[in-house]
């Protein structure tokens, strides 16, 4: 700890760690859109073409926040 660039590098690195934990929610997210919507379909197949689009998109939403933390961890480490 004597080295303050060090320590303030370090740092860094753990908080883009930390903004990253934003991709487990996401993960879980697209998890549980993809079982709901296999299990909708499988229950009603007629209607698996709107299923399928509703389940997609809402998987996309949810990839979106991984991006964000992506970004965000990103922005930490090269541009802070």
């Amino acid at each position: 700890m004597n080295d303050p660039v060090a320590f303030v590098a370090g740092l860094k690195l753990l908080g883009a760690g930390l903004a990253m934990l934003g991709a487990i929610g996401a993960g879980v997210g697209v998890g549980i859109a993809a079982s709901g919507g296999v299990q909708a379909m499988g229950r009603n197949p007629d209607a698996a073409n709107i299923i399928q689009t509703n389940m997609i998109l809402g998987m996309a939403f949810a990839e979106a926040v991984a991006i964000y933390a992506l970004a965000v961890a990103l922005i930490i480490i090269f541009a802070a």
